[in-house]
């Protein structure tokens, strides 16, 4: 398809620290379609002090941990399961991505090749990281969660004026909450990002549903990152709020379907229905018996759908106008000089 949305079937820490969980997850983004499986890469020392507390979705969706650091550490994939993971998914044939949270591990997952960046709301503003993400020049995801319409500008400006074309950049509408309220989803903030800062565009969803990522589709996202989860009843801090694989493939089957949908701008007979404009359009037809000399009238004159006729649309040019031969009742009207 043209212009193809992207998927990314985001896995996360969805895992829960187990390989083969993960590989399972690989399985499922496979099997729904999915063009890329992501998962988040960080070392947890790198990442969050130890009395940082958790988030209240992450608060809800998780065991009794007090704080980000101690729930992290039990989901953090090593560099060898990076590489296993990598090596998986290939075989599996979807490609791997992940969302780095420290520096270490934006130049470990630089080091494996992959050829998208994605950056996750939390480093929007993180100097050190952008400039660091920006000198690879490869294709940037940017998710903008949380974030102000000045910090986005300020986020784009340091990844430009540090070597990354603006051309590679993709902006991602977000809402961080863990599930997202659908009136908060706000996909007309994605239209307003694309204008204003002319680069392209997608949607992160963490809402329940499939409404806003088709939204997204509709106003012109070109990329769709979805959490999914093999059991939402895991304990976890994404599960609950995350697409089982079935649903998953459903909303890519209907996202793609809503693209297709989308077709031209150009408005005119599209090929399927050419073949219907004779049957359905109405021709000149009488209503009632009419004599050579006769003037043509409302009364004497009806349209109706025939294969053979005048188009109703030369009406106008009839009515008034004398009758060169005598016709029947529901007689197509022949052509002649008006």
């Amino acid at each position: 398809m043209k212009n193809k949305i992207i998927f990314i079937a985001e896995a996360g820490v969805n895992h829960n620290g187990n390989i083969e969980i993960a590989k399972k997850l690989i399985d499922k983004a496979a099997y729904a379609g999915a063009d890329y499986v992501k998962f988040q890469t960080y070392t947890v020392d790198n990442l969050t002090i130890k009395t940082t507390p958790k988030a209240i979705y992450q608060k809800k969706n998780t065991a009794a941990e007090a704080d980000q650091y101690s729930m992290l550490q039990k989901l953090q994939i090593s560099e060898k399961d990076h590489l296993t993971l990598i090596k998986y998914s290939k075989i599996k044939k979807i490609k791997f991505l992940s969302s780095a949270f420290d520096l270490e591990s934006l130049k470990f997952l630089q080091s494996l090749s992959l050829d998208k960046i994605k950056i996750p709301s939390g480093e929007i503003t993180n100097i050190p990281y952008l400039k660091l993400a920006a000198k690879y020049n490869k294709e940037t995801i940017l998710s903008t969660g949380m974030c102000t319409m000045q910090e986005i500008k300020f986020a784009l400006d340091t990844l430009v004026k540090s070597g990354l074309s603006k051309k590679k950049i993709t902006l991602l509408q977000c809402n961080t909450e863990y599930p997202s309220p659908i009136k908060e989803a706000n996909i007309n903030a994605m239209v307003e990002m694309k204008n204003y800062f002319n680069v392209k565009v997608g949607y992160s969803d963490h809402t329940l549903g499939y409404e806003s990522s088709l939204a997204a589709v509709a106003l012109g996202a070109t990329l769709i990152e979805k959490h999914f989860t093999l059991n939402k009843a895991y304990k976890g801090p994404d599960h609950a709020a995350s697409m089982l694989p079935e649903e998953l493939k459903k909303l890519i089957i209907l996202s793609n379907n809503v693209k297709l949908s989308l077709g031209s701008k150009i408005k005119k007979p599209t090929k399927s229905e050419k073949k219907n404009i004779t049957l359905v359009r109405k021709k000149i037809y009488t209503s009632q018996p009419i004599k050579k000399g006769d003037l043509f009238s409302y009364k004497n004159l009806t349209t109706l759908r025939g294969l053979k006729g005048i188009s109703a649309i030369e009406w106008n040019n009839y009515i008034g106008k004398k009758s060169r031969r005598n016709y029947l009742k529901y007689q197509e009207i022949k052509k002649q000089i008006v």
